[in-house]
């Protein structure tokens, strides 16, 4: 997802991702409301693993307090309305 995209999600696999492996295992499943919230791609060839750990850029520095509030209203909406109904209107 391009970086600061918000996307509500039920269930689904963990796509090499240890945190959610970890949350599946601690759950007893995969089945579990997710909010993903982009960082974008890559660039070239770089290593996706390196690239989901590196710093954030400055322009992204700058943008991480937004994103992060809107990724905590696209949660409250869920609460609010349900998670059909709040994908409607986030995606």
């Amino acid at each position: 997802l391009d970086f600061g995209t918000i996307r509500l999600k039920q269930g689904g696999g963990e796509g090499g991702h240890n945190g959610l492996r970890s949350i599946s295992s601690a759950l007893g499943t995969k089945d579990y409301l997710r909010t993903r919230v982009g960082i974008g791609r890559p660039p070239g060839r770089m290593d996706p693993a390196s690239y989901v750990l590196k710093p954030f850029s400055s322009v992204e520095r700058k943008e991480l307090d937004l994103v992060c509030e809107e990724s905590a209203d696209a949660v409250e909406l869920v609460l609010r309305v349900g998670l059909e109904a709040a994908q409607n209107r986030l995606h």
